[in-house]
């Protein structure tokens, strides 16, 4: 292990020590530390809990889609986003679940007192918590697990809007991450979309990502494109025919190795050109008409859902689409527009 992990490492157990996050164990478990590096330049230090979540029950809790959570406040005056500081820091675990999160490092074996980062069950029971926190707010209020925000039509209501949510997580013990809020703007980022004023975009970052991604050479180099090209499927049209050739890559039957072709290039020029010529959708008014318009070819369906804005002209509010299967695409047009 090279010295700089080590004094990571050391000074991340020390601190958790301190506050009492973790505690020396004699656990029979044991997971093995990583530290991964973060956007912002921070090293994150985690545990990796893969054979522990292997045999672990799953628990059933409900967590928002990360594509309707920006539609709620796209057509927002004002917005806040909060990061909640170590959120799941803020749950106990009893004590057979504190014997089964140890993990071993250079400097011994230790064990957590509260929800650790990496737990299958970690996010479905943070979530449950967040949303009690913010019950009764659903109107100016969403939350994906520690990413809160508070939207309102006018800044009158913005500022009482947001004294309500700090004044919850106040009594609940919580703390934010001032560096990581944004507190009244027009535009904000949040879940990997630019939102507000009634319209929604890509991160550019992520944008970027795409317009300067090689040419994949493995399995898993394309896996990496395509999942990240999914995530905004919604502002390509034709998303599921176009991205069809890069995904039949992918098949287990496939090799490591890809056969990539000029149909493969297509695509893949196709999805950056789509996801980098600065992509808009409308914020949906649901008090307002809806129009969808389809459309259907021999291995996929589309359609656009579309909108009547100010200037009288009808804008896309999210792009859908789906590969057929073997026995779909014999269907008739009619049947597949349908």
């Amino acid at each position: 292990m090279a010295p700089q992990a080590k004094t990571t490492i050391e000074r991340e157990i020390k601190d958790m020590l301190q506050m009492g996050v973790i505690r020396p164990s004699e656990s029979a478990w044991a997971s093995p530390v990583v530290l991964v590096p973060k956007p912002d330049g921070e090293i994150c230090f985690c545990v990796d809990y893969r054979k522990l979540n292997a045999v672990t029950r799953p628990k059933n809790y409900p967590i928002p889609h990360t594509d309707e959570l920006p539609e709620e406040l796209g057509r927002a005056q004002f917005i806040s986003t909060l990061n909640l500081t170590k959120g799941y820091w803020q749950v106990p675990l009893d004590e057979s679940a504190k014997e089964r999160s140890a993990f071993t490092t250079h400097v011994g074996l230790y064990q957590f007192n509260v929800l650790p980062y990496g737990l299958r069950y970690a996010p479905t029971t943070f979530q449950r918590p967040v949303n009690n926190l913010l019950a009764g707010f659903g109107e100016f209020a969403v939350a994906y697990l520690d990413n809160v925000a508070i939207f309102s039509d006018s800044w009158e209501e913005h500022l009482e809007h947001l004294q309500a949510v700090f004044q919850c997580i106040r009594e609940a013990g919580l703390m934010v991450k001032a560096k990581k809020c944004q507190i009244g703007l027009n535009r904000v980022t949040y879940l990997g979309h630019q939102v507000g004023q009634g319209t929604i975009n890509p991160l550019q970052a992520k944008v970027n990502a795409i317009q300067n991604w090689p040419v994949p050479k493995s399995k898993k180099q394309v896996q990496s494109f395509v999942g990240l090209a999914r995530y905004y499927r919604r502002f390509v049209p034709h998303y599921s025919q176009i991205a069809t050739l890069l995904t039949d890559l992918t098949r287990k039957k496939q090799p490591n190795v890809v056969q990539w072709t000029e149909k493969c290039q297509k695509a893949f020029s196709q999805l950056k050109v789509a996801l980098t010529s600065d992509p808009l959708l409308r914020a949906p008014n649901f008090d307002q008409p809806f129009v969808v318009t389809t459309d259907a070819s021999e291995r996929g369906v589309g359609a656009v859902l579309m909108q009547e804005g100010p200037d009288q002209e009808f804008h896309p509010v999210v792009f859908l689409s789906k590969k057929l299967s073997e026995r779909e695409s014999h269907w008739s047009v009619s049947e597949k527009e349908c």
